[in-house]
């Protein structure tokens, strides 16, 4: 039989390989964008890309009928090998853009494309009646993997090389198109049913004529509609990169548990000297061991997108040089080299870190110098009594009841200088199980004295029941030292203040101050605990700032309620833990 597609007529061989190569690179171009967050938007494109390289498949098959001597005849055969292939594309396109490792899924995708393609090829050449055919099973081979090796370069290039490489594997793909269709004319030889006659075979070349110009102006304005498009992204893409490549904090993209792409300040905070020390490398090896689950969690949750751009998360990196780093991390999900991957800003917050514990140690170091006062005094009642009990046992006058009470007393100025000492010195912060009632006797008592001068009275309601939290002590109670004096000090005409502690449901702590203070605005309470923000006259908001940052690093909540000439209620929420200890 002669094929005039294969030794004759190059205008069909030329025309045939410019539209499947339109067709390729709508197909490259459709898969390249980021994905959306929208299902419709992602169908519509995966869908958009199939549809043309389907179409641009089934024009070359036709052109490649024009050449040869087989009959063509319009019938609905055509229709379903198209929608198989299209189908079958769809598929290609989805498992290419999967998360499955890299060459697992190129393989997979190149095959789905291949026996989409062929199949196209073969059934419709049985479409019509046949009386025979003859099959060359070597060469039906040859054609699949001409297709299927075509398709897997091309895929490989387009990856390694995205945008840049988007046209060479367009020629590529296209060019193992037409290996395959010419390859697949010459495998199979049919004899058909029916003999069409040449007004039958005119008729059917006019209609098809007419179905191969729509499909050709279909595939050229898809084509170049996706070109306009992707210049467009291109311009905006570029933007993108200029602040990208100038912004401050360190920009990467990680794929697959590998770093992709730094930019230049994420290389200078990584203190390497170039990116090939970076790119490729895992990113569990520059992370500390306590935050791999954390990141394995963060990297495959897809659900919360939204409020993952939102909230940051403190992690621990450590430099190429093995430099220790406090960083907060933003994730969002990307595309590179037509695949899923996640880009992260990472901020370097080293410097926040220190100052914030400075500033922590500053502010009890300026609560103990309020303390002295109240604590100086608190000391005097007792040393007075001693002074008092060692006279009378100098004079002879001795009693044993006596040496009980002298013993209580020092016990008592033991205690209150303790409690300062330990307030004072900066601590090495132990997590541990702590009763959060007596930690609230503690303080109360350290503030009694002051709260007696100001003619106030503390009133204490704690739950009978332990009630455990999991933290640092000292910090814990810091916080409540900062909120009931304050409560003290708003309370210039005496008062109650009452504090109660009990267990609330899932598992939380509740901790209320109320005080009968004058009450804070509503406008002022939007901003209470932001740093240098205070009520008072000779104030700095730097204890409430503290507060609620000690608070947040326990993982509660406080928040304040107020009603103008009544008072305000500080609630402290805290995650209730039940001491390991009381099981055993």
């Amino acid at each position: 039989m002669n094929h005039q597609f294969v030794i004759g007529n190059p205008f069909f061989t030329l025309f045939s390989f410019m539209i499947v190569c339109f067709a390729c690179f709508t197909l490259f171009s459709m898969i390249g964008y980021p994905p959306s967050g929208s299902k419709i938007v992602a169908f519509s494109r995966k869908f958009g890309s199939s549809f043309v390289f389907g179409l641009g498949v089934w024009a070359m098959h036709v052109l490649a009928i024009f050449g040869s001597t087989y009959p063509l005849v319009l019938d609905w055969t055509m229709l379903y090998t198209l929608l198989c292939c299209m189908a079958l594309t769809y598929a290609s396109i989805s498992v290419y853009e999967s998360a499955w490792p890299g060459l697992m899924r190129k393989v997979l995708s190149s095959l789905l494309l291949a026996v989409g393609s062929t199949t196209l090829h073969y059934l419709n050449l049985l479409g019509s009646p046949v009386k025979s055919y003859e099959l060359d099973h070597y060469l039906f081979m040859v054609s699949i993997i001409a297709a299927f090796l075509g398709a897997l370069v091309a895929f490989n290039l387009y990856e390694s090389r995205g945008k840049d490489g988007k046209l060479i594997s367009s020629l590529i793909l296209g060019l193992s198109m037409i290996i395959m269709h010419t390859i697949g004319m010459q495998a199979m030889k049919v004899e058909y049913v029916n003999v069409y006659t040449t007004d039958s075979m005119n008729d059917s070349m006019m209609l098809m004529s007419f179905l191969l110009g729509i499909a050709t102006m279909l595939i050229f304005s898809f084509c170049l509609s996706t070109w306009m498009f992707s210049r467009k992204y291109s311009m905006v893409d570029a933007n993108y990169k200029l602040l990208v490549e100038n912004s401050l904090d360190t920009i990467a993209i990680i794929k697959e548990g590998k770093w992709q792409y730094f930019n230049p300040s994420g290389l200078r905070m990584f203190e390497a000297d170039s990116e090939h020390e970076l790119i490729g490398e895992s990113i569990y090896d520059f992370l500390h061991e306590k935050h791999h689950e954390e990141i394995r969690q963060l990297l495959g949750d897809e659900e919360n997108e939204d409020l993952l751009r939102q909230k940051p998360v403190e992690l621990d990196w450590r430099t190429v040089h093995g430099k220790l780093l406090h960083t907060e991390l933003v994730r969002t999900s990307t595309s590179h080299t037509g695949s899923l991957a996640y880009q992260v800003i990472i901020r370097d917050i080293s410097e926040r870190k220190k100052n914030e514990e400075l500033l922590i140690n500053s502010e009890k170091l300026y609560i103990a110098g309020q303390l002295a006062a109240g604590i100086a005094h608190e000391i005097r009642n007792p040393l007075t009594s001693l002074k008092g009990f060692l006279q009378l046992i100098a004079s002879g006058r001795s009693n044993n009841h006596y040496y009980e009470i002298m013993k209580s007393e020092l016990i008592r100025i033991e205690s209150i200088v303790s409690e300062l000492l330990m307030l004072s010195k900066p601590q090495v912060y132990q997590l541990c199980y702590r009763d959060v009632r007596p930690i609230m006797a503690e303080s109360v008592t350290l503030l009694e004295t002051q709260a007696i001068m100001h003619n106030i009275e503390i009133r204490l309601n704690m739950a009978a029941e332990p009630l455990y939290v999991f933290g640092v002590e000292n910090q814990i109670k810091q916080v409540f030292i900062n909120v009931i004096k304050n409560a003290i000090e708003a309370m210039a005409s005496g008062g109650l203040i009452l504090i109660t502690l009990e267990l609330a449901q899932k598992a939380r702590i509740v901790i209320r101050i109320q005080d009968e203070g004058p009450g804070i605005a509503k406008e002022q309470l939007s901003k209470i605990g932001q740093p240098f923000y205070t009520t008072k006259d000779r104030g700095t908001g730097l204890g409430l700032m503290v507060t609620y940052k000690i608070v947040d690093n326990h993982l509660g909540s406080i928040k304040a309620d107020s009603i103008m000439g009544k008072g305000t209620t500080f609630i402290i929420q805290l995650p209730y833990r039940k001491d390991p200890e009381e099981n055993t």
